[in-house]
């Protein structure tokens, strides 16, 4: 679903991604984890080009885009692209002068140019998927951090995009508003959606992924299936990083 080839990024002088390759299958989940500062939400903005990579390439179902330091794609490409994603942020960035429902709807409205009764019954359909049509007419500053994320992936999942990236999806929650959150990503993957989540949340990935990639220092070091990666990591970076965030000693 996702081929991610040899992806360079820098910010200035700071070289954050080195040639990183990343394959996410279609129906799974892949979480990339690592320590702050690894690259990883870098990398899925990379996906949807919310930051654009000054090498490699992109690819999402049958579109692809070859970045060089040369020359950036045109927008008509880029938009191509980033319709196939769907986006879930940190601090949910819901609008605020709109309702539940309105937010949810927003996309299929102005984007897609759906009917409002047609993007209604839509936003109320994916609302109850995530267990928040209880809500549906209430301002996203009366919701906890919690049902925000929920209404959050709603938004996201809308416009049936192809894969949902999901950026640190729990990390401006506290621990019981996260579960929620935990179980309605949990709920998308039994129903095979395809999702690419950067999380430090070790309780998140190894819940919900079946795939794993470990990045440090914007390389990857380590990627596997969700069990080999957590249950029995090679390398000691790798080992240290699970040990660290689990507070168990790494399996050897």
């Amino acid at each position: 679903m996702i081929a991610l080839d040899r992806i360079e990024k820098s910010f200035g002088d700071n070289h954050v991604l080195k040639g990183v390759s990343v394959d996410v299958p279609e129906g799974h989940v892949t979480a990339l984890i690592g320590a702050s500062g690894s690259g990883k939400s870098t990398l899925l903005r990379c996906v949807n080009l919310l930051e654009v990579p000054q090498s490699g390439e992109v690819r999402i179902d049958d579109t692809s885009i070859r970045f060089t330091p040369n020359g950036k794609p045109d927008r008509a490409t880029i938009l191509a692209l980033r319709r196939k994603t769907g986006m879930v942020f940190q601090n949910f960035q819901l609008f605020p002068h709109q309702s539940v429902v309105e937010n949810v709807m927003e996309a299929l409205v102005t984007v897609l140019k759906w009917p409002k009764d047609r993007a209604r019954a839509r936003a109320m359909e994916l609302l109850e998927k995530v267990g928040m049509t209880f809500k549906a007419d209430a301002w996203p500053s009366s919701l906890s951090g919690g049902q925000q994320q929920r209404v959050a992936i709603a938004r996201a999942l809308a416009p049936a995009p192809r894969v949902l990236l999901c950026d640190e999806p729990t990390s401006a929650l506290d621990p019981q508003l996260a579960i929620e959150v935990v179980e309605v990503l949990a709920q998308l993957a039994r129903e095979g959606t395809t999702m690419l989540i950067a999380t430090h949340d070790l309780r998140l990935a190894a819940s919900i992924a079946s795939n794993v990639v470990y990045l440090d220092a914007g390389q990857v070091v380590e990627a596997g299936s969700s069990a080999d990666v957590f249950g029995s990591p090679k390398d000691d970076r790798t080992k240290r990083f699970i040990s660290t965030l689990s507070g168990q000693a790494a399996i050897e």
